[in-house]
């Protein structure tokens, strides 16, 4: 099995996939943007070939390469994981004669109003929503929606570029930075009231394998822009047992066949309110924010080893033990400027020194990135407890106690 990965090196997570194919037996090519030199030791001894190129997300740069490495080495797979990558990959496979996930579905999962329009007419529950280039289209849309609305890029990934506009005028400043009405496009939502959570999946041959399902506190765009706030993400050991997971787990498979997910990492938001389970989005790639850290950690398996033994032989290797729940809380600087130090470490270590996973605390000196660069942007604390409660409340205080400095 000869499996060709789309850039190995950026994120840096990037490598656990090419580690997991590697646990698993494969022969493995890659192309990404940077120089051979930037290959650690462990990429040397993976990979059977790399190349650099001047971009990941041409398709054509991806035919004529990928084309060249098959001609010396019969490609069997093609894999990429980043959002941005999965379109142009798909595309290139088609053109190839390569099998995976199909440039329709890619698409799909890209393209957030065709998506939407595709899973409604599906019966699934989702927000209302329009995608448009045209400032008069947009207003007829608000107008019959109402206030508050969403504005988004229409292949936005997580919260990137993501604005609630409570008004007409917020609406038009949005559509103005868009460059709507000059050749700009931007997917608008009805805004859903609710809490959000994801369901995430690797999926063989369009059958769940593997389900996980993991909470936001709070909401994303919440999160996001609120310095004040230490957001947590949360995966649950309670997938199977918890019955209001019922009706997500069956949401999830509708969607996965709606969209003709075959064998795919996938990643879905849903949320739930007073008018019930609504989907979101969802991509085919695995979640962002190293998420299957935890889920790895939660559930005793290599997660990106099962990754790999299902987009080349259609199979696991292990079941989730769901012993643990996991999550992870963010810290952010009190202050930009530059960090001086994190206060509360030594208190949290004494206190739950068993059930942390890892830290990030950036050394004092670092230069703090912005709120809404991320869960990952400044420091954090990765957990694990085989109670969700007890987890949730440990989250809490470590959040509460241990407070980024920055001056």
């Amino acid at each position: 099995m000869h499996v060709v990965f789309i850039e190995p090196l950026f994120p840096a997570n990037q490598k656990q996939f090419v580690r997991g194919l590697h646990r698993a037996g494969a022969r493995i090519s890659a192309l990404g943007e940077r120089p051979k030199e930037a290959l650690d030791d462990d990429l040397r001894a993976w990979l059977l070939h790399y190349e650099q190129v001047p971009t990941v997300v041409d398709p054509g740069i991806l035919v004529d390469r990928v084309g060249w490495i098959g001609r010396r080495f019969s490609v069997d797979r093609l894999e990429a994981t980043v959002e941005s990558h999965v379109l142009p990959a798909a595309q290139a496979r088609e053109a190839l004669g390569i099998p995976g996930t199909s440039a329709r579905t890619a698409w799909l999962c890209r393209d957030k109003p065709s998506m939407k329009e595709v899973l409604r007419q599906g019966g699934v529950p989702t927000a209302a929503s329009v995608g448009s280039g045209s400032p008069e289209e947009i207003h007829a849309f608000a107008s019959e929606t109402g206030y508050p609305l969403v504005v988004k890029p229409r292949s936005a990934a997580g919260a990137s570029g993501t604005h609630r506009v409570d008004t007409l005028e917020e609406l038009d400043a949005r559509l103005a930075e868009a460059g709507v009405g000059h050749g700009g496009e931007v997917a608008v939502e009805e805004f859903v009231e609710g809490h959000e959570a994801f369901y995430d999946t690797i999926t063989i041959g369009g059958q769940v394998a593997h389900e996980f399902i993991s909470h936001y506190y709070p909401n994303v765009l919440e999160a996001m822009r609120s310095r004040w706030i230490s957001p947590q993400l949360v995966t649950t050991n309670r997938v199977e047992t918890a019955p209001g997971y019922q009706e997500v787990r069956a949401m999830g498979a509708t969607v996965n066949e709606l969209l003709d997910l075959q064998t795919s990492a996938t990643h879905m938001e849903w949320f739930i309110g007073a008018r019930g389970l609504r989907f979101s989005e969802i991509g085919c790639r695995p979640p962002g924010v190293r998420t299957w850290d935890l889920y790895s950690a939660a559930n005793e398996i290599d997660l990106y080893h099962e990754w790999a033994m299902a987009v080349c032989f259609g199979r696991l290797a292990q079941k989730p033990s769901r012993r643990y729940a996991a999550g992870m809380v963010a810290l952010r600087p009190d202050r930009d400027g530059t960090i001086r130090g994190v206060e509360g470490a030594e208190e949290i270590q004494r206190r739950f020194g068993e059930w942390i996973l890892d830290a990030h605390l950036p050394p004092p000196g670092t230069p703090t990135q912005p709120v809404e660069a991320g869960y990952l942007a400044n420091a954090w604390v990765r957990m694990r407890h085989p109670d969700y409660d007890q987890l949730r409340s440990m989250l809490d205080t470590v959040g509460e106690v241990m407070q980024v400095r920055a001056g």
